[in-house]
């Protein structure tokens, strides 16, 4: 039975990558870089004001000037007004292009402005350059923004918007077909008999692929049936990226799902996983290079090997630069005696310090999904002990 880190490794060996797209801005949210973004222009572009007062030269106020004659007034986005005269001065707004001749902006708070005449508090200090923020002082044109493999968020989308192109090159989102294998299993909305029990986990994997923006998903629920099984994830691996199923991948009678996907020429690269929970999980890539997940049926099981293993995987297809998960540590001792990677569900909690500490929220079994509302998702506690003690470090995986 493979370790955690060798079943990560043989995933991330396996996957292929995707494709490149080029996608229109406003369709690029969570998508993730595949070229370099470089300015398009200084940023700056000009010495650009950043407080509304009144743009002056240092000459006249160096020799005692404090009273200076409104030359005009000029906002952002209108071109730079010219100051003919040392005692004249600009009323300017935040944003604006600084004029000519002029070196600096005085507050307005600072200022009182008498008949077309500005007069400067006596006490005020000014140094030239003052509320100016000058061109080219972020960056230069053409210095590089972004590389490959970076996540397209709001920060990442102004500076992309800043670079002028309206469209970019990013990985293409895989189609993902999520698929349910159970005769057990109900809709919500379905009447159900008391040997029956809600379907939930196809819509707790599409949420958190849809909430990383990371998939188109479709679901499908089957039977434990071996021909419409075999009929319908043959179809869906025709018509899509990557299968992630959940379910009949024990070792029950019915759990037909590793014979099926073996027999659709889907090559095992694994079966099984030394954790709790989600120990039965099984990966394979078929001969069309498309990854398929097989996970255990039981809710919390579903989630966790989709947290640790699936969106990992996806983003390691599509090549994003991820940061390393955050660590936190245990708020009190917790004992695990078989020889298995835990993978613990946890709150947050933050000390004084601002430091994370995760309160320790085991479920029941791993059937019990209701006990991980609320909770920021699980930590990694290593198989090569049993006592964890108050203080032990962890790496935390967030849902």
């Amino acid at each position: 039975m493979l370790s955690v880190a060798e079943a990560e490794r043989r995933i991330r060996a396996a996957v292929p990558p995707m494709e490149t797209e080029t996608r229109p801005l406003h369709l690029a949210q969570g998508a993730v870089l595949r070229q370099t973004v470089v300015a398009e222009r200084d940023q700056p572009p000009f010495d650009r004001v950043t407080m509304d007062g009144i743009a002056i030269g240092a000459t006249a106020w160096e020799r005692g000037e404090r009273r200076f004659t409104v030359a005009g007034i000029q906002g952002a986005g209108a071109p730079a007004m010219e100051l003919t005269g040392d005692a004249q001065c600009v009323e300017i707004m935040t944003g604006a292009m600084l004029p000519p001749g002029a070196d600096g902006v005085i507050p307005i708070e600072r200022v009182t402005l008498e008949g077309g005449v500005a007069v400067v508090e006596s006490d005020y200090a000014y140094a030239a350059g003052q509320n100016v923020h000058r061109r080219g002082s972020d960056y230069r044109a053409g210095d590089p923004l972004l590389v490959p493999g970076t996540l397209i968020r709001a920060p990442e989308m102004a500076v992309l918007a800043s670079a002028g192109s309206p469209e970019v090159a990013v990985a293409r989102r895989p189609a993902v077909a999520v698929i349910s294998v159970g005769d057990e299993l109900i809709e919500p909305g379905r009447s159900l008999a008391d040997y029956q029990i809600r379907l939930s986990n196809d819509r707790a994997i599409e949420a958190a692929l849809a909430q990383r923006g990371l998939a188109t998903v479709s679901r499908a629920l089957l039977p434990d049936d071996v021909a419409t099984l075999t009929r319908h994830i043959g179809r869906l691996h025709e018509s899509h990226d990557w299968l992630v199923l959940s379910g009949g991948v024990s070792m029950g009678k019915y759990d037909y799902v590793p014979e099926i996907l073996a027999a659709l020429g889907i090559e095992l690269q694994f079966h099984k996983v030394a954790q709790r929970p989600g120990k039965p999980m099984w990966f394979g890539v078929s001969n069309a290079g498309k990854p398929v997940f097989a996970l255990p049926g039981n809710p919390v099981s579903t989630l966790v090997c989709l947290i640790r293993y699936v969106i990992p995987a996806i983003y390691g297809s599509m090549g994003a630069n991820m940061p390393e998960c955050p660590i936190v540590t245990l708020t009190e001792p917790v004992e695990f005696t078989p020889a298995l990677t835990w993978f613990l569900p946890v709150e947050l909690r933050w000390d004084e310090r601002g430091g994370a500490h995760a309160v320790p929220r085991p479920t029941n079994t791993s059937g019990d999904f209701a006990s991980l509302s609320g909770t920021a998702g699980f930590v990694e506690l290593e198989a090569e002990r049993k006592v964890f003690p108050a203080g032990h470090p962890a790496r935390l995986y967030g849902w």
